[in-house]
This record gives structure tokens, sequence and C-alpha cells, in this order.
């Protein structure tokens, strides 16, 4: 079980497919760069042109849907969560529960990379509840509040 507090610089892409059950085209993040268990975790997701969704959204003027930016932070914020509880959060699936405080400050456009920040607020048995920001280059992209419910995969079907 990892413990509060402890620290780990870098994880690739297998650490990331372990935490969370996201796959092409819809994984979101690249790597971890930072992570301390229970308390924060720093993730990079690289935004390149060969994204599905620039091919509508806009294709004169390519542009990052928000929704995706936010799904990003939520995905990190999974990661996090999961990899905080350690080996046994491996049968653990994260769940959204709740957005609060979603603000949109920059476009993320193709090329840039995106730096997204989570921070543990509060955890109640299974609902964890996390600052989240997304940045390119220093300025800040977008921010949230999210609360998600980590549930054992089997948990779910059993008892609805």
């Amino acid at each position: 079980m990892t413990k509060p507090g402890e620290h780990e610089a870098s994880a690739n892409l297998s650490a990331i497919l372990e935490a969370i059950p996201h796959r092409y085209p819809f994984l979101l993040i690249d790597r971890i760069t930072e992570y301390v268990a229970y308390e924060h975790a720093v993730m990079l997701k690289n935004v390149t042109i060969n994204e599905g969704f620039f091919q509508g959204h806009f294709p004169e003027h390519p542009v990052m849907p928000g929704v995706l930016v936010v799904e990003a932070m939520a995905q990190a914020a999974g990661v996090f969560a999961v990899r905080s509880i350690g080996k046994e959060g491996q049968d653990h699936i994260v769940y959204l529960m709740g957005l609060d405080s979603v603000r949109f400050r920059r476009p993320v456009v193709p090329g840039d990379q995106l730096w997204i920040r989570v921070e543990k607020q509060r955890i109640r048995e299974n609902v964890w509840r996390v600052g989240a920001t997304a940045e390119v280059d220093g300025e800040r992209a977008a921010e949230a509040v999210l609360t998600a419910m980590i549930r054992h995969r089997d948990q779910w079907t059993e008892d609805g």
C-alpha cells in the first residue's frame, strides 16, 4: 500500500494504464511527472493535431473541447486516487460524481503541453474531492473541483 506523503518523481504510460480503464482514443494522460500519495500529482497531456476531435472542433481553428480538458483532469484525479490506494486500488474504478467551480481561462490548441495538477481536498470513505488545474506554458487553461467515488469493479453490478 502506498503511504501518505510517499513521493514518486515520474511514471510512464504503463502506470497510467494500470490505474484507469481508459484506452486510446479516449486516454487523455500521457505521463505522471510528479506524485505524492494522498497529497497531489502532476500529469502531462501532449496535445497533437492528430487528435480525432480536431477534425470537427474546429477544422479552420482547432481547439481542444473544454469538456475534454475537464475529462483529462478527471482522468488525472482517477490515476492519483487509485495509485494512492495502492495495489488493492487496481481492482477499482473511479466514477465521476460532480464538478464544481469549472472555469476555462484559455484555449488549448495543437502543440500545447497540458500540465494537470490534482490535489486532494477531502476523502470520506470511498468519496474523494480533488482540486484540479490545467496549465499551458505556465498559464492556467482550466480549473475545477472534482468529486468522485471509488468502487470495486464488481461492486457496481452487485448493488447498482
